[in-house]
């Protein structure tokens, strides 16, 4: 492999000739050799956005000459098409600050600028032209909060939307048809097929809902507040200035944060938007289980939908079908529940004037976006667009309820009711027949009384 020779304040390193990236990126190459887990493309893009927007506002405040801020643009834009993303190797696990993803950053751009078509050996310096008015310490997470806004906004809404209207449609389709509920895992008054899947599309509502709200928090941009918060050389509404080129480069709306010491040192906004991801997935797993407690079976369990069958589920028991979308999507579940608490302790961890647990925070955070948009685009298109109720199922078990004894109850009473429920059971007998058994009712008066249709949609 070739090399060349780059500089830093350390001194000089080699690099692979045939790459972007300088002496900072390097040094971290091989002093941090933790784990396999890389900084996310989302966050590295969002990096873009924010370089390209800083050599905007330096050029238009008379900082940065005009041609360094075309050619750092230019390099931006390439960087956001992905055609570099090979540039970008650098693992979680480095500095708490996420300093030498900046360098990273820094470095691609102004190598990238500096070798473009046209440039006339015009040098483009990371730290003076590119960084110009930064410090890593704002910039970093800057980048977190413009990345955590967009694959939520641009990934998980429409993942989450998709879900929505495949339930929202089946919720309508089956209202009429009326089957027997459950509490506690036991049998319950019944409920139309339709109503308990609107429970799971109100549940999606409100967690679109909740993490809308949290995003007011996110949008909220460190840029500006430079080293500690006091924004040392950075021209004066520097921070405003980028945060509205980003708006506009981005589509996504985003503001100054108010207070650049909390924008550095504290990363509440996250840990707020991270609830409200793990209030979702606590829904997607309270849906997953429903529909495979509802399919289970096919002979032996509740056995009152089917879900499609997508592949073998045994490698030794022929025939056999597993709620497998099911499964994937309640470890998605579980490891959002992980990724909660690992961003919590680490936005705890803030001292004096930073926090250097950023890496992590937004790694776990992007994390359980892409899984569970992935898996609710994944659940959607394998299992829940296949959802079909059994209705003969459906239909015996709720004549096999004895909880509809419950409708008697207005009329007879509670002890009443529940000695027929009680007789029923122990004679295995219908609940008819136990209430004339018992003589509390007359066959004629049961047969008045005991309606599901208006249990379910009773009459106001």
């Amino acid at each position: 492999m070739k090399y060349r020779i780059e500089k830093d304040t350390m001194g000089e390193i080699k690099v692979p000739a045939h790459r972007l990236w300088g002496a900072q990126t390097e040094r971290s190459l091989r002093n941090f050799r933790i784990g396999t887990e890389k900084m996310p493309m989302a966050l590295l893009h969002s990096f873009a956005h924010l370089k390209k927007a800083c050599a905007m506002v330096n050029h238009d405040l008379g900082k940065l000459e005009n041609r360094k801020k075309e050619y750092i643009i230019r390099a931006c834009d390439e960087i956001l098409t992905g055609k570099h993303d090979a540039e970008f190797p650098l693992l979680v696990w480095q500095t708490g600050s996420g300093t030498q993803t900046n360098m990273n950053c820094n470095e691609v751009i102004a190598n990238l600028a500096t070798a473009l078509p046209g440039t006339d050996k015009l040098q483009v310096h990371p730290n003076d032209d590119v960084n110009m008015s930064q410090s890593s310490n704002d910039t970093f997470p800057t980048a977190m909060h413009i990345s955590a806004v967009i694959e939520i906004e641009d990934k998980l809404f429409p993942a989450l939307s998709t879900l929505r209207t495949t339930l929202a449609d089946k919720s309508k389709q089956y209202k009429n048809i009326i089957k027997i509920g459950r509490t506690h895992l036991m049998d319950a008054t019944p409920i139309s097929f339709g109503q308990e899947i609107s429970a799971w599309v109100a549940m999606l509502d409100s967690n679109r809902s909740q993490l809308e709200d949290t995003l007011e928090y996110v949008r909220a941009l460190a840029i500006g507040g430079t080293a500690v918060g006091t924004g040392i050389n950075a021209p004066p509404k520097f921070g405003e200035r980028v945060a509205e080129k980003i708006t506009f480069s981005t589509g996504k709306r985003f503001f100054s944060a108010q207070n650049k010491f909390r924008a550095l040192t504290s990363h509440d906004a996250l840990v707020t938007a991270s609830g409200a991801l793990k209030a979702l997935a606590a829904n997607l797993m309270k849906i997953a289980n429903d529909v495979r407690w509802l399919a289970s079976g096919p002979r032996c369990g509740i056995g009152e939908i089917t879900i499609p069958a997508n592949e073998p589920g045994s490698s030794m028991m022929p025939g056999k079908v597993n709620p497998t979308q099911a499964e994937a999507l309640t470890m998605v579940a579980c490891q959002v529940f992980g990724n909660d608490t690992s961003i919590t302790f680490a936005a705890s961890q803030g001292n004096f004037q930073l926090n250097v647990f950023k890496p992590v925070i937004i790694y776990n955070f992007l994390q359980s976006v892409k899984l569970l948009s992935d898996a609710m685009h994944s659940f959607n298109d394998n299992c829940a667009i296949g959802i079909e109720p059994k209705q003969q199922k459906m239909s015996e078990n709720l004549a096999n309820s004895l909880m509809l004894v419950t409708a008697l109850t207005p009329h007879i009473g509670y002890e009443n009711s529940a000695k027929i429920a009680k007789t029923a059971h122990s004679d295995k007998s219908s609940l008819r027949e136990a209430a004339i058994k018992l003589n509390l009712v007359s066959g004629e008066e049961f047969d008045r009384l005991m309606i599901p249709k208006e249990m379910v949609f009773p009459k106001k």
